[in-house]
């Protein structure tokens, strides 16, 4: 009779193992799913702001950044404060 209380218990223990085993990988293949549909999400919205802004750049070239000539260079002791802080005068 002991040995058939102790097979008993193999099999339950065995059992109780792999059912969680099995709800944790589970939990986990769940997780690398959704991990990888909010990669793919991320993706395409920032193909959408790429074309975006290449949509906007090809309506709008005359608002392209315009040098005002003032010097930017740090060591220069002639240079231009608001230019090397990059303050405009808009």
């Amino acid at each position: 009779m002991s040995t058939s209380v102790g097979v008993n218990v193999l099999r339950w223990s065995a059992l109780g193992f792999g059912v969680f085993y099995g709800a944790y990988h589970q939990l986990s293949i769940s997780a690398r799913d959704k991990m990888n549909a909010q990669s793919k999400e991320w993706e395409h919205k920032e193909s959408l702001i790429r074309q975006a802004k290449a949509e906007w750049a090809k309506t709008h070239p005359s608002e392209q950044p315009k040098s005002s000539g003032a010097k930017a260079d740090p060591k220069d002791p002639n240079a231009d404060l608001n230019t090397l802080l990059g303050i405009t005068d808009n």
